[in-house]
């Protein structure tokens, strides 16, 4: 699975990023790239970072690789949404792509990629980071097997009719989960 992210979209959307970049642009992309890095280590997914550069950047597009992540500056005069769906445009396996901006979002969905927000992200890497964290604690500390006889009496019984999914629905719930 290969993530691009809108990096100053998904900085921007963050309430604990954007208080690295009140201090500076570059902190605020540092503080994105660790947080993104340490997701990419524990979930082993292709990461892309996407940054603005067509205000004052550089002619050309440039590209660098921090903490096994493939980081973009896009070209002076051409914002990181058009690098975005350019990159969707040429992909060669399951793309997700993390953006808040509703015309990129439904481009990046009509060309079969998954479309996911900024804040669902974020939420998702806490969610990678904190799992991180409590099997580390189990791993120091081993219990004895419980069982949940709860989960095992099957007391739960669905009422009415099922909602079924369209394949869309499916194949992007599919890559939420892989997440």
């Amino acid at each position: 699975m290969h993530i691009i992210i809108d990096g100053y979209n998904l900085i921007r959307q963050s309430d604990f990023l954007r208080h690295f970049e009140r201090r500076s642009l570059e902190a605020g992309r540092q503080a994105l790239l660790s947080q993104v890095s340490s997701y990419r280590k524990s979930k082993g997914h292709r990461i892309t970072v996407v940054f603005d550069g067509w205000e004052n950047g550089s002619p050309f597009e440039e590209r660098d690789r921090q903490g096994g992540i493939t980081v973009v500056y896009s070209r002076r005069g051409e914002k990181a949404d058009e690098v975005i769906k350019r990159m969707v445009l040429q992909k060669g396996e399951e793309i997700v792509v993390v953006t808040s901006d509703r015309d990129v979002a439904d481009y990046i969905s009509r060309k079969g990629a998954t479309a996911l927000t900024s804040p669902e992200f974020e939420e998702v890497i806490v969610r990678a980071a904190a799992s991180a964290a409590v099997t580390a604690v189990a791993e120091r500390f081993p219990e004895k097997e419980e069982e949940d006889d709860a989960r095992e009496s099957g007391n739960a019984r669905k009422k009415g009719p099922a909602h079924r999914l369209s394949r869309r629905e499916k194949a992007a719930m599919t890559r939420r989960r892989k997440l």
